[in-house]
């Protein structure tokens, strides 16, 4: 599976941006996707996922701000972030985990956040 993230940049606080993820190669029918951020200094942490059957989590930092979905063809990630803080700046990684547990990671793409 490759996993392709983009929609990242840089945004002043209170702003919005929405980033997005194409999955391709051996796409399952049954997967979860999710958002994942790393900023300098700290460990990955969740950020947002959504099931296969469109079942939504996320941390407690996202909530009311951030919305996670995806296409029907279930190849798509898309994470809606508003009103965002300088604490959001990092790198952003689209995961996508197989039914078995099998976890792949895009790249990442930069946000940062100005104060």
């Amino acid at each position: 599976v490759q996993l392709q993230a983009s929609g990242g940049g840089l945004v002043q606080a209170g702003g919005s941006l929405r980033l997005s993820c194409a999955a391709s190669g051996r796409i399952y029918r049954i997967a979860d996707m999710g958002w994942y951020r790393q900023a300098p200094g700290k460990q990955r942490e969740l950020v947002a996922v959504i099931t296969s059957g469109d079942s939504t989590n996320y941390a407690d930092s996202a909530k009311g701000r951030f919305t996670i979905s995806r296409d029907r063809a279930k190849t798509r990630v898309y994470l809606q972030m508003n009103s965002l803080k300088p604490e959001d700046t990092a790198v952003y990684h689209c995961n996508y985990k197989t039914p078995v547990g099998l976890d792949y990671w895009g790249q990442g793409t930069q946000v940062t956040v100005s104060s």
